[in-house]
């Protein structure tokens, strides 16, 4: 039998709880090694268990799904992250996808969704509920246009394409360097390399992946 995938789970409504254990264990290829009430709880049972997939919920007491997933950055913790969430609003959805998690499921779809959630995200590929296809849809779309105008952005890496999108959100430099864990020197740098890979020497801002001329590359705040 092949070995089952770990799973911690965490919501700060018990019955969630126990109908997740239920829902997760009905295949018998995964287990639930822990479950949290809350953020602080979630990050202490990840770091002990050292789990293969985690899923959280991101309204939960003292710590949101949001900075459990930030905290696990710092810490280096390398697992893959669900959300099990009651929003389907595009900007939380954004935020999720930017910030890398490997699935998003609605609570309203967990009963038919999460269990093959889990499995692709522990193989490493995402997973999203159906009835969120629109919003991956408009992500996809805006881009391709966004590419259209700026075909510079293949040269981006990844971590300057993060600097941009906060850059585009009106996020300074000291704000950049505490969401994604690098120095101020750092994000100086990242800035630079942007706007040369770019080509920019003027102004740029992006608002959900939308380019629009109002914020100047050169100069942090």
């Amino acid at each position: 039998m092949e070995s089952q995938i770990k799973v911690i789970t965490a919501d700060d409504h018990p019955i969630v709880r126990q109908g997740l254990r239920m829902m997760i264990e009905s295949d018998k290829s995964l287990v639930i090694v822990a479950q949290a009430g809350d953020g602080e709880a979630a990050v202490s049972l990840i770091e002990e268990h050292r789990p293969d997939v985690a899923v959280l919920d991101i309204d939960m007491p003292k710590m949101d799904g949001f900075q459990v997933v930030r905290e696990l950055q710092r810490r280096k913790i390398g697992i893959e992250v669900v959300f099990l969430t009651m929003h389907g609003e595009e900007e939380v959805f954004e935020e999720a996808i930017d910030l890398g998690v490997k699935g998003y499921v609605l609570k309203d779809s967990a009963t038919t969704d999460i269990v093959d959630c889990i499995k692709s995200a522990a193989s490493g590929r995402p997973f999203i509920s159906p009835s969120l296809s629109a919003l991956l849809l408009n992500r996809r779309r805006r881009t391709t246009e966004l590419e259209k105008e700026q075909p510079g952005l293949h040269l981006l890496s990844p971590t300057e394409l993060k600097v941009l999108k906060l850059i585009a959100n009106d996020k300074t430099s000291k704000e950049i360097g505490e969401k994604l864990f690098i120095s101020h020197r750092t994000v100086e740098t990242h800035r630079t390399n942007i706007c040369r890979k770019l080509e920019l020497h003027g102004s740029l801002a992006l608002v959900n992946l939308r380019p629009r001329t109002s914020q100047t590359c050169k100069h942090s705040r």
